[in-house]
């Protein structure tokens, strides 16, 4: 019971930083003459509403055990259910040639973020953050990769405040920059899906960019291109958490590394949950288009209503964004001294890398993807 108070502090927080995100959201949009639903995320609103709470009004000490709960317990089953969003045949989707695409605009953003957030200075566990933010999914590869690497709430705090400011950027510049570059649907959607940070920012671009130039294509192949992006989350987390392990094992001067990561600590169980529910997405789905109904039991109208309720409302809003208000909550402004404004250095830089990565190869590949 002592864990209730806290619990319910980040889940007010929570509540309340997506009715904000929504609220922005749509003024955005409005800002630029559409309609549809907020490409605001309600999680860094979230952690922002916690942040500013904590500095201005300290909370009580009966909060810290469910704030400690929230941002362990609670995220992990967060990052659980995030897996039933994630399946394999959207890779089939994309087909032969986007997946190219996908490969090499994560592969540039993991590499050049760490290499240049280790030439700055930086902790290294906040360039990778960074990295997974940038490359993978935004938001929501912060959050899961940070317990996995043992980062701290300052660090996730700045990641996931770089992946905010330039995928938000990229959200409302690279519609009308595509249009103008690029020549065909399938290369914006291509370049849409890869250069945009977070999942709702990458489906609020290609909105615009519908709305806009009256083109569903892009739409499509955007929203494919983030969801085979995502699906990389899976395989990136456990190697995330080997290099962060050889680099702790080197750093203590344990000589000759080769056996001192075990499988447990490589794969912890809440990445093993989180494959298990992404197993079972891809299996409902292979089920549903080859025998007419998701694991035996769900048409499709059914299993589409079960996931999004699983993977959208439980796990990324309550879960997760309960995780996140908790962070901010226990987070003072004081851990910010010191660092500066050199995390966003890196965030911009991977930003623009990741996104020139994303729009050559776009150009190179996007004739050869059909949706």
């Amino acid at each position: 019971m002592n864990k209730l108070p806290g619990i319910i502090a980040a889940l007010i927080v929570m509540l309340a930083g997506f009715w904000l995100a929504d609220r922005i959201g749509q003024q955005i949009l409005a800002a630029q003459g559409l309609t549809g639903s907020s490409p605001i995320s309600g999680v860094p609103v979230a952690i922002v509403l916690g942040l500013l709470l904590r500095n201005t009004l300290p909370p009580p000490a009966s909060l810290a055990p469910g704030l400690k709960f929230a941002t362990t317990t609670i995220l992990r089953a967060g990052i659980v259910l995030v897996g039933i969003r994630l399946s394999m045949l959207d890779v089939v989707k994309l087909g032969i040639a986007g997946l190219p695409v996908v490969m090499a605009a994560i592969a540039t953003g993991l590499i050049f973020v760490t290499w240049f957030n280790r030439k700055l200075g930086l902790p290294p566990r906040l360039g990778t953050l960074i990295a997974a933010g940038t490359s993978i999914c935004g938001v929501t590869a912060i959050v899961s990769t940070a317990p996995a690497i043992d980062a701290d709430e300052r660090e996730v705090a700045y990641a996931v405040a770089n992946v905010v400011a330039f995928g938000l950027f990229g959200m409302l510049v690279y519609p009308y920059l595509a249009h103008a570059l690029l020549p065909t649907s399938e290369t914006i959607g291509l370049f849409l899906g890869t250069a945009v940070h977070d999942t709702s920012q990458v489906v609020g671009a290609a909105l615009t960019y519908k709305q806009v130039y009256g083109d569903d294509i892009v739409l499509r192949v955007a929203t494919v291109t983030k969801l085979t992006r995502n699906i990389f989350l899976a395989a990136v987390i456990p190697i995330l958490a080997w290099m962060h392990m050889r680099s702790q094992a080197r750093a203590a001067g344990a000589g000759d590394h080769r056996g001192v990561v075990s499988l447990s600590s490589l794969v912890p169980g809440f990445v093993v949950g989180f494959l298990a529910m992404a197993a079972v997405r891809s299996i409902g789905d292979w089920t549903l288009a080859n025998n007419g109904a998701a694991l035996g039991m769900w048409d499709a109208a059914s299993w589409a209503a079960i996931t999004k309720q699983l993977g959208d409302y439980w796990a990324s809003q309550i879960l997760l964004g309960t995780a996140m208000a908790a962070v901010g909550l226990n987070t003072s402004f004081a851990v910010f001294k010191g660092v500066g404004l050199k995390p966003f250095a890196v965030g911009m830089a991977g930003a623009l890398v990741v996104g020139a990565m994303g729009m050559m190869m776009a150009v190179l590949l996007g004739r050869f993807v059909q949706l």
